[in-house]
């Protein structure tokens, strides 16, 4: 085992990803994840800005 081979062996290049042709229907989905996750955010910057959603303070059980 000489120095120079020491150490991790590369893994060999993959050849690129050939672009896929999109259909309509591959389309109308992305755009649609699009709308999605935009109005996921919406609903997190809405969530983000109230405080708490329960009555906070400390639970009691039912127990004496």
């Amino acid at each position: 085992m000489s120095g120079r081979e020491g150490g991790k062996k590369k893994p060999l290049k993959t050849p690129k990803k050939q672009s896929k042709e999109l259909d309509d229907d591959d389309v109308a989905f992305k755009q649609k994840q699009k709308e999605e996750q935009k109005a996921l955010e919406a609903l997190k910057a809405k969530a983000s800005g109230k405080g708490p959603l329960s009555g906070g303070g400390i639970k009691k059980s039912g127990k004496k």
